[in-house]
């Protein structure tokens, strides 16, 4: 075997420090899904108008297979990387790199819509913000942001996860109080029933409705991508990812339940509080809208509700900054990048040129979007749909396909309703949640691809100028273009669990490996 096939390429001091706990890494997946809420609530009941608790329904379903299928992979593969390593570690480089690519997409459209967000929360109390002549004021302020958490994630992962978890500890609670308060005081079962009578939508627009709900449970990538440098992952992962899948998706329920059961008092009378948080007045504050019309607490809400969603809002745009590094650091160590993403500061233990270079990318998208004038948020959100229910679609088959060709790593935690079966002369489980996940996830990449005008073009553009950036780098490193560079996966998981801390799972992969392939076997 050539030395590139001993184990994955790694340039020297490319190692990640270990330095998420527990609550970090819980942090760190809240951070980016908990902020979902705030962005997509406005958009979803613009969209789906009558049926959005549906749309949230079907996402959320799909969500939590989703959960379930990181929180296996992470915990058993637990390298910075995520999907992406996941895909390439089952499918190969060329779907491993489309994989990437796409989550890549992802994670660079969140450091963008997220800090757009946040100036958005902030105009709810400075409406000036809001008026169409100081559009580059806001640009300007949105850069600001990027830039800022730039150098927060470039001087180092403990840094940045410090704001996570102050942040998310005190939007849980607030979170809380809102749908508490909001049921107790203006929430009407029978508003909810008219309002889903007589405010359906057209089939078109459930779709759409349902293909942005996805939006509200995209993150967990945020996890897998620390699972380098969480410490004892195996099982610090499951725990954490069970919780957010929870927290997550009673929120979304409580949520578009709560918009549907309620009615807000405008200058022109009382109207539906969908229509009123899915105006283009209010939709990129649509949590802050909705808290400030709840009897009694409406004032004070209107007060910190801005000030606290822009706090979480920017910790999940911290959070694409870190993800978009990160995966760029596996494929460099996989090769699927060139070797200097994967490269790291000698004092911060973190991947400089990979932050710099995919900062850059959302600075672009910025500007792109900003050239959309009213479209500005539908831009940015058709491309963070497509991106995650293609990237998910993906992780679901690269979790079956390791359950046949990877049978002997250990899975402290597994996806339930397993079937045995052999395909291919192989034998493993198959978990129909899974497969039921693979089917809910491509019915929501479909969806995109009908409803949403910029994903149908743009992102399908992402992914071609993906693969002719590949194709060229493959080319001209003499690796090849359409199969895998040769890696000894072996060593590689073995290498990966000693560092972690993970002997007793070490010992278990070694005995499972030598039971498979047994001395004098070829």
């Amino acid at each position: 075997m050539s030395a590139r096939g001993a184990a994955l390429t790694q340039v020297k001091g490319s190692h990640l420090r270990r330095s998420v706990t527990p609550w970090g890494s819980y942090a760190w997946g809240y951070a980016d899904i908990g902020a979902d809420i705030y962005v997509a609530l406005g958009l979803v009941v613009g969209a789906a108008m009558g049926a959005a608790n549906l749309a949230f329904a079907f996402a959320g379903l799909v969500y939590v297979c989703i959960g379930l299928a990181y929180t296996e992979l992470a915990a058993a593969y637990p390298v910075a990387g995520g999907g992406q390593f996941f895909v390439t570690r089952a499918l190969g480089d060329f779907t491993g790199f489309i994989a990437g690519w796409a989550v890549l997409l992802d994670f660079t459209i969140d450091i963008t819509l997220f800090a757009v967000f946040a100036i958005g929360y902030i105009s709810a109390l400075v409406p000036w913000l809001a008026d169409p002549h100081h559009k580059f004021t806001y640009f300007l302020l949105v850069l600001a942001i990027i830039v800022l958490l730039t150098y927060l994630n470039i001087k180092g992962v403990r840094e940045s996860s410090r704001l996570n978890e102050i942040v998310a500890l005190v939007d849980v609670v607030n979170e809380t109080l809102i749908i508490f308060c909001g049921f107790l005081f203006a929430w009407h079962p029978t508003i909810l029933i008219h309002t889903m009578i007589e405010h359906w939508p057209s089939p078109e627009k459930l779709l759409l409705g349902t293909s942005l709900a996805i939006i509200s449970f995209v993150g967990l990538e945020s996890i897998s991508q620390a699972a380098e440098e969480t410490q004892r992952p195996s099982s610090i992962i499951p725990r954490t990812s069970i919780g957010l899948i929870l927290t997550i998706l009673i929120f979304a329920l409580a949520y578009s339940n709560l918009v549907l059961g309620m009615q807000a008092a405008t200058t022109h009378g009382l109207v539906p509080m969908y229509q009123y948080v899915g105006s283009n007045v209010n939709q990129d504050h649509a949590v802050a809208a909705l808290a400030s019309t709840i009897p009694y607490l409406g004032t004070l809400f209107a007060l910190y509700v801005p000030i606290l969603a822009s706090l979480l809002v920017v910790i999940s745009s911290n959070s694409g900054v870190f993800g978009a590094s990160r995966i760029a650091y596996s494929m460099g160590q996989n090769e699927l990048l060139p070797a200097w993403f994967q490269r790291v500061g000698q004092k911060t233990k973190t991947p400089i040129l990979a932050i710099l270079v995919f900062s850059g990318v959302a600075v672009i998208e910025l500007v792109a979007a900003f050239l959309q004038k009213e479209q500005a948020l539908g831009f940015l959100a058709d491309l963070y749909a497509f991106g995650a229910s293609l990237s998910y679609t993906l992780v679901f088959c690269a979790l079956i396909a390791l359950r046949f060709t990877d049978p002997g790593a250990p899975r402290r935690f597994k996806m339930p309703l397993n079937v045995r079966m052999t395909i291919a002369g192989r034998r493993g489980d198959v978990s129909l949640i899974a497969v039921l996940g693979l089917l809910g996830i491509f019915a929501i990449l479909t969806f995109t691809l009908l409803t949403h005008p910029v994903g149908r073009i743009f992102g399908p553009a992402w992914v071609v100028l993906g693969i002719i950036f590949f194709i060229a780098y493959r080319w001209r490193s003499k690796r090849p273009v359409l199969g895998s560079v040769e890696r000894d996966w072996v060593r590689h998981h073995e290498r990966v669990l000693a560092n972690a801390g993970e002997l007793e799972m070490l010992d278990e992969y070694r005995e499972n490996v030598a039971k498979e392939n047994p001395p004098g076997t070829a």
